[in-house]
């Protein structure tokens, strides 16, 4: 058991124990600043909800369906991923939190990694390597970061750069993400750039942190969890309401334009945790929406080639339960130039050309179905301005459901309708 202040940069929250051996929080002490908790915990009456805490405390651990855990686990000598975060002291590239020893008088800009060197140890072992024959540093982002594909943050030219591999055969998400960042590039939707790295004959995909030492992430869930939701309130409007209650700037703009993106590349995993907005960690105060990241699992992804074309049935989030549905949320597409996705099928060809894994069958096959996407988006969008849409709860999706890369399990699964606030 040891204790810890739980820190917002250098603001004191609150003193929590931390059971070392379970990785769980076993006990809140003193509350010293409660508008500083992490967004969506509940705080009352002076007390912040330890439930909720821990559920976001191992929010921060590698998740269990992460690609080759298992084997990683073992070469680092731990059981659970659980057992990770401490040992970097909470510290991540997406916000701001950490947890400091008691009486240890450590200071944020010691120790965070926005500014400071981490050892890429963690994320070698995680992407396969072998460690070396001297002692695994886990001071490391990469023991906070989630997703289940392979993937491991580094420093070149002091930036962080994060790097993230494919799945199944095709190994795939990699060139999805480099073609996402080149269709909002066209359509000027503000997004993180991705391109394409060959490493010991695996593609992956690297993008820049876009969050800086001042900024952080807050997800679309733990938005969603500073208020209770409505049983006769939709997802999408409750999502609304959250923001504009949290003077969010931007909200309806950015939705538009990630519904869109979400329609054209069929993405099938745009769970609440993968999108949301940025605030400032002194002020507190929001500056917008984050750019689109994280569209790796779309273009039939996992499909084996028969199967990769424009009517294929795909699994739909966040909002609706169906692509089709969902784009009747988007509440303007004027700003929709679809002259400027002319030729992006060669985009696309010009981008797997030399995947050691994507053949020219496949690849002929993407190209095929994501013109046939945009041709139907644009007969979507003639339909829908002969109609008034009104949004309801019919075809909500019901749980916020991360794709996990395998049958047995999901990286987390939460209802709706169930926040603690």
């Amino acid at each position: 058991m040891k204790k810890y202040l739980l820190m917002h940069k250098n603001i004191p929250v609150a003193d929590l124990k931390l059971d070392t051996a379970t990785g769980v929080i076993t006990s809140i002490g003193a509350i010293y600043e409660p508008e500083h908790a992490p967004v969506g915990i509940p705080v009352k009456k002076g007390h912040i909800d330890r439930g909720a805490l821990n559920e976001w405390w191992q929010d921060r651990a590698i998740p269990d369906s992460r690609a080759g855990i298992i084997a990683a686990l073992l070469k680092l000598g731990f059981c659970n991923t659980r057992l990770l975060p401490d040992k970097c002291l909470g510290l991540s590239l997406s916000d701001q939190y950490w947890i400091c020893p008691a009486d240890s008088g450590i200071r944020w800009e010691q120790v965070n990694f926005f500014e400071n060197p981490f050892s890429e140890d963690v994320g070698n072992i995680l992407l396969g390597d072998d460690p070396d024959s001297r002692e695994v540093c886990l001071m490391s982002p990469d023991n906070t970061c989630d997703g289940w594909l392979t993937k491991k943050w580094k420093i070149e030219g002091g930036r962080r750069w994060l790097l993230k591999g494919g799945s199944n055969a095709a190994q795939q998400e990699p060139y999805n993400e480099a073609l996402a960042s080149c269709i909002m590039e066209r359509l000027h939707i503000p997004h993180v750039s991705y391109s394409l790295q060959m490493d010991k004959g695996h593609p992956y995909s690297i993008c820049e942190n876009f969050l800086t030492p001042d900024t952080e992430l807050v997800s679309a869930w733990y938005l969603m969890q500073t208020e209770k939701k409505l049983n006769h309130i939709s997802v999408y409007q409750h999502y609304q309401n959250c923001c504009r209650h949290q003077e969010i700037p931007g909200v309806q703009e950015a939705l538009n334009q990630m519904l869109v993106l979400d329609y054209i590349i069929l993405n099938e995993d745009r769970h609440l945790n993968n999108f949301g907005a940025i605030r400032r960690a002194d002020t507190l105060e929001y500056v917008g929406m984050a750019p689109i990241y994280d569209s790796g699992t779309s273009l039939w992804f996992d499909r084996p080639l028969q199967m990769i074309h424009s009517g294929a049935r795909a699994t739909c989030k966040p909002f609706k339960n169906s692509h089709r549905e969902q784009i009747k949320l988007v509440t303007d597409f004027d700003w929709v130039d679809f002259s400027a996705l002319h030729g992006i099928d060669e985009e696309l060809r010009e981008l797997v050309r030399n995947s050691p894994s994507i053949d020219e069958a496949r690849c002929e096959a993407l190209c095929r179905g994501l013109i046939e996407r945009i041709e139907m988006l644009q007969k979507i969008i003639m339909t829908m301005e002969k109609k008034t849409f009104v949004d309801s709860t019919r075809f909500d999706v019901t749980q916020n459901i991360a794709y996990s890369g395998n049958k047995n399990g999901k990286t987390f699964v939460s209802e709706f309708g169930k926040s603690p606030v």
